[in-house]
Formats: structure tokens, C-alpha cells, sequence
């Protein structure tokens, strides 16, 4: 994830903040802007009412998400003139779980926290939010004694989570029973939205056919699909040549999920590599081989070898660095061809549906703008 500096101050702050911890100043993210913001109170202007401070402060009017206000659950700020309370992240949630009860209500902001980042990574892609077009509903639910198990999936644009993945004692029991060597959070998450950008951009935005080429027919029985890779143990056999997870193996809907969560770990690795300006020289007998970051939201884009080149040097020294402290390896994934092709098709499905939705956003002007400097040049380019 990116990092950001204080309107205020210069000093670094990250995207949960709330309060710039050199100067005091309050902070909130804007995601109209998708930038963290130093704000300070307008009550001139009306109760409530924020205003960003420094150079980005342009007079604009903004109001903490309700969830802020009533739960200190949220730290995105909302337009003075938007007609909703909450913020775009929080108002994809439908259902969420009874916050009376104190377990349920850490389980919740934990989950709100990861769909934030979630909503930050789409948009950044351009994918979220696309006016005319619906995003995913959340339904956050937890399991009541005498109840039916909460199964988290998604189903017809709407991503339902059991809350208790938010419990690491919770995940990491499943993780280890179900022989996963990666189980978290906003891998879930990216690996549902996977599913519904999958409706959205391959089935009714024309690369049906290529998906099929490269994930097989989707139109296979689901259902026994995954019985029968439930009843393998978890092992897809050589799983690995072709995909980058056992249970990518299971079906082309969740090939495609995994690989989606994987180029959403991929964007949000590189993006935090870029914010911190990292080289890394991994060294070897044949002489040190050096990388320097890259950020996949610069101008110009990069493109995926690149993004791929500094991707592997990095996981390196990663892992390398988790290791040195105990822990298991931050990535644990060894990708062959057939994963890495599976990725770029991904990133390319991403970037056309980005450049789509920026070509609509741009005003008429600029259109016109664009069209006629094209015409003078003519004449003279799933994963848990």
C-alpha cells in the first residue's frame, strides 16, 4: 500500500491514520481524491463539516463516514454534497454482524479495514467506483449456535465473509487443516472480488473465449468440481505447473479468482515498493543482479514484464526478511509459466477495463482534445 505525508506537517503518515502523530493534525482518506489528507473542522460552514488543509485544499466540504462518527470504525471521509452518510467502501455492506456484542464488533472493523484496502486497490486500477455500475455487496455474518454454518463465497454480486475469519487463531485453524501455506484477510476478499469482476469484466466484457483458452470451460459442473478436488485432500497433484494455488486447480472460476487475488498481492507489493523508492541487489556467483522499483501506477504504465521483473527480487528479500524474524515466508508462492501467463491475461483484462473506464470519465473536452490529436498523428497504441 502506498504511503502518504501530512498536509500539514510533510511527516509520513499511512492509510489507517486519523491523527498525524508529529503535529496532531486530524487526518482522514478521501476517496473521491484517493488521497490521506490533513482536515480540519468548518463549523462556519455547517456542523460536522471538514475542510483539507495545505496545498491540496481547494475549499471543498467533506463529512467523516458515519462509521466514524458513531463507531470510530472508519477513516474515510465523505463529500458534503453526497447523499450518503457512509463512505463508498462501508455502503457495500448489506449485512454486518451484531457490533453489541464486543467480539463481533472487533471481527467487523477488521473486516472494514481490509475492505478499504480492497476499494483502494480497485480504484486505483479504475475499477471502483464505475458510475452505472453497481459494485460488490458485502454480507458479513457469523455463525449462531444451532445455526447453519456461514460458507464465505460469492454468489450474483454479492460477496458474503464468515466473520470469524478475522480471528488469526480462527484462520490459521483452517489454513493448516485445508493445507493452505497462505490464508488472510484481504486475500479473501481479493479473491471474492475476483468472482465478481469475473461476471463484470470477462463474462459480459468479450474475453470469454480468451479465458477459455487460457483457464479452461467454466461451464464444467461446479459444484461436483469441487467435491472432487475436496476429496483429492487438497491436492491438485501438479497443481503447480499450471496455476498458482492447489485450489486454483479446482475449477476455471476459481483459477480465475486465485490469479486475480495474486495480481491484487502483486499491485499492492510493487505500489508499496515504489512509496519507499526500493533497489534491491540480489547478489550471486555470476555477478549481482539489480533492481530498482517500479510503481504500477506510474506515467507511463509499465507494463507486466516489468512489473514482473522487480516482483521476483523483491519476494526474495521478503521472505528473506520475514525469515530473520522467525516468521513464515510473506510469500510463498513459486510461480511456473503457465501461473504467469494466467497473470498477465489478468493484468490485461484490468488495464483495458482502466483505460475504458478513464476514456468515459474524461470530459467532452478532452475527448474532443484526444480525437483530434489522433487524427493529426494518423496524417503524420483468485486467492485466498
Amino acid at each position: 500500500m502506498r504511503v502518504f505525508n501530512c498536509d500539514h506537517c510533510g511527516h509520513l503518515v499511512f492509510f489507517d491514520s486519523v491523527q498525524c502523530l508529529h503535529c496532531g493534525n486530524a487526518l482522514a482518506f478521501l476517496p473521491d481524491a484517493l488521497v490521506m489528507a490533513a482536515v480540519v473542522p468548518a463549523p462556519q460552514q455547517g456542523p460536522g463539516l471538514w475542510q483539507r488543509v495545505g496545498p491540496g485544499g481547494d475549499g471543498t466540504l467533506y463529512r467523516m463516514c458515519r462509521n466514524h462518527t458513531d463507531y470510530q470504525a472508519c477513516n474515510f471521509a465523505v463529500r458534503a454534497d453526497d447523499a450518503q452518510a457512509l463512505c463508498p467502501s462501508c455502503r457495500q455492506t448489506r449485512l454486518m454482524p451484531d457490533v453489541a456484542e464486543p467480539a463481533h464488533m472487533g471481527r467487523w472493523m477488521q473486516i472494514e479495514s481490509a475492505k478499504r484496502r480492497l476499494f483502494y486497490s480497485l480504484a486505483r486500477l479504475g475499477l471502483e467506483p464505475v458510475p452505472g455500475r453497481s459494485g460488490p455487496v458485502f454480507d458479513l455474518l457469523a455463525e449462531e449456535p444451532g445455526g447453519p454454518p456461514v460458507l464465505t463465497g460469492h454468489h450474483n454480486g454479492t460477496i458474503t465473509l464468515n466473520v470469524a475469519e478475522a480471528d488469526d487463531d480462527e484462520r490459521a485453524r483452517r489454513r493448516i487443516a485445508l493445507g493452505e501455506p497462505y490464508r488472510t484477510l484481504i486475500g479473501h476478499l481479493r479473491h471474492e472480488s475476483g468472482h465478481f469482476y469475473w461476471d463484470q469484466l470477462v463474462r459480459d466484457g468479450g474475453w470469454l473465449d480468451d479465458f477459455r483458452q487460457r483457464f479452461g470451460d467454466e461451464r464444467q459442473d461446479y459444484a461436483a468440481a469441487l467435491e472432487a478436488h475436496y476429496a483429492m485432500g487438497n491436492d491438485g497433484g501438479d497443481w503447480a505447473q499450471n496455476h498458482v494455488s492447489a485450489y486454483a486447480a479446482a475449477h476455471p472460476w476459481e483459477d480465475w479468482a486465485e490469479t486475480w487475488a495474486h495480481y491484487l498481492h502483486m499491485i499492492d507489493l510493487l505500489e508499496t515498493s515504489a512509496s519507499y523508492a526500493t533497489e534491491v541487489t540480489v547478489p550471486g556467483i555470476y555477478g549481482a543482479q539489480h533492481s530498482r522499483s517500479v510503481d504500477p501506477f506510474g506515467a507511463p504504465a509499465p507494463d507486466f514484464d516489468t512489473m514482473l521483473r522487480h516482483l521476483v527480487p523483491l519476494t526474495l528479500l521478503l521472505n528473506s526478511l520475514t525469515r530473520s524474524l522467525g516468521q513464515l515466508d510473506a510469500y510463498p508462492f513459486a510461480l511456473a509459466e503457465q501461473a504467469l501467463s494466467k497473470l498477465r491475461f489478468v493484468h490485461d483484462v484490468v488495464r483495458a477495463a482502466g483505460q475504458r473506464q478513464a476514456a468515459a470519465a474524461a470530459p467532452a473536452t478532452e475527448r474532443k482534445t484526444s480525437a483530434t490529436a489522433g487524427s493529426i498523428a494518423i496524417k503524420n497504441i483468485a486467492f485466498k
